[in-house]
């Protein structure tokens, strides 16, 4: 299954993304990872709406303009190239700026109720977008995500209490960005707020679900995919294609 291009209009300008599966299928907003747009990308998004959901996933990035995404192998072992990539990012877009955008995103499904995920900040993204959205968000899940709980206002962490849908949290080990300390406040939260969760911990590495990056984890995946799509089922309905 290939994506078809199409274009979102938003607040501030015009938004690529991408989407699969048919319109008729339940919804599922997609939110890729830091690195942007490229093929490992669109291989989860394929997976997805081949599993009889229909996807949208659009470049958060597009207000950097026509850009080639970074080789992830050469991102995650060079600090240099990090550093630089990342300013890019921040100097073009924020995370307010991409929850802004995910108005129009939802629209794009009409008034159904949809699910959101995310990995690595997309994962942080997801859970804002139930935080911001909750009429529209039945369920969210972030694997691998960062910056979930900070010291900042904004921090996730501190508004749970607004989600209305069902939670999936799948941690990598030994994550500077979610740390063990993180994971369970975030985790307390969730449960003080009554909203209905789980918060795992996978034997991998942050970065483990895209298929390009250095610490991708086969088995890890394949476990992401049983508790994605279980939550899709739970939420939004069942696997319209293969019955899954």
């Amino acid at each position: 299954m290939t994506g078809a291009r199409i274009e979102i209009a938003t607040d501030d300008g015009v938004a690529p993304a991408f989407v699969f599966g048919v319109p008729s299928a339940p919804g599922v907003l997609l939110f890729i990872d830091g690195i942007g747009m490229r093929a490992a990308m669109h291989e989860l998004g394929e997976h997805l709406g081949g599993a009889g959901y229909h996807v949208l996933m659009p470049d958060l990035f597009w207000r950097m303009g026509v850009y080639t995404a970074p080789d992830p192998k050469s991102l995650m072992d060079d600090p240099a190239a990090r550093g630089a990539w990342f300013a890019k990012v921040t100097t073009t877009t924020s995370a307010a700026t991409m929850i802004k955008d995910t108005r129009a995103y939802l629209d794009y499904f009409g008034s159904k109720k949809v699910a959101v995920t995310g990995y690595c900040m997309g994962g942080r993204l997801a859970i804002a977008a139930a935080e911001t959205y909750p009429e529209r968000v039945a369920a969210a899940a972030a694997y691998h995500p960062g910056g979930l709980v900070t010291d900042g206002p904004d921090s996730p962490h501190l508004a749970v209490a607004k989600i209305a849908g069902s939670v999936y949290i799948g941690g990598a080990m030994e994550d500077a960005s979610f740390t063990d300390a993180q994971r369970a406040t975030f985790q307390a939260a969730l449960s003080a707020a009554g909203v209905d969760h789980v918060v795992d911990l996978y034997p991998a590495r942050h970065g483990w679900v895209p298929s390009d990056t250095s610490v991708h984890d086969a088995t890890a995946t394949a476990r992401h995919w049983e508790t994605l799509f279980a939550l899709l089922k739970k939420t939004i309905g069942q696997d319209r294609i293969s019955g899954r």
